[in-house]
């Protein structure tokens, strides 16, 4: 079952560092407070992205030591510091018997939507969104979190596939799923259909 806190980390790498930064990244040791982490790059180099799983917010207190283990052999390769947020789990249109999508691809999907209008929103995307979600095999995990500690709070949907991106992405690039995106910019997203932030990341595996 899916982790109900996910603590995202993102860095980004100096130019031509990506891989280097994952894979030293990916041989750190884990604290015993996280349940499964995993590695990726964005698939144009320009990040690098940890999921670590935790059963509590209050987990997150126990990493001081780890963040400053990467702080030290991670530094010299990024051009950004480490930028984290923590989130609570909500629901899952497709679940995951991992704590974490086993999937060699995730993509994160992001709005910020208004405390008022939240409860409209769930109840409009279960039959918009997740209607969408649940109907296309290329998506193989769809998890919905919301941020607890974060700088760009919001809702997060992490999304797990396999196949081909372009594929993938055909998903989220239909017209009924255009006219999903306009209707919640419309009436729920701060900052309009323009607040939705996706990026794809592919999975790096230890070596």
């Amino acid at each position: 079952m899916s982790t109900p806190v996910l603590l995202i980390t993102e860095v980004t790498p100096k130019p031509g560092a990506a891989l280097r930064v994952a894979r030293a990244w990916n041989a750190l040791p884990s604290a015993a407070t996280v349940r499964e982490r995993r590695i990726y790059t964005a698939l144009d180099d320009s990040a690098v992205l940890e999921l670590a799983a935790l059963e509590t917010l209050n987990a997150a207190a126990t990493l001081a030591m780890s963040w400053q283990v990467a702080w030290d052999r991670l530094g010299q390769d990024l051009a950004s510091d480490f930028r984290r947020q923590s989130l609570t789990f909500v629901e899952a249109p497709k679940d995951t018997a991992a704590a974490l999508p086993p999937t060699p691809y995730v993509q994160l999907r992001h709005v910020e939507v208004p405390p008022g209008n939240f409860a409209d929103y769930r109840a409009w995307r279960e039959r918009t969104i997740f209607d969408v979600v649940r109907g296309a095999p290329e998506v193989e995990v769809f998890l919905a979190y919301h941020s607890a500690i974060s700088t760009e709070p919001g809702v997060m949907f992490v999304s797990g596939f396999s196949g081909d991106v372009d594929r993938y992405g055909a998903v989220f690039s239909s017209t009924r799923y255009q006219q999903i995106v306009r209707e919640a910019g419309d009436q729920f997203i701060t900052g309009g259909h323009n607040g939705l932030y996706t990026r794809i990341y592919r999975h790096v595996a230890s070596e």
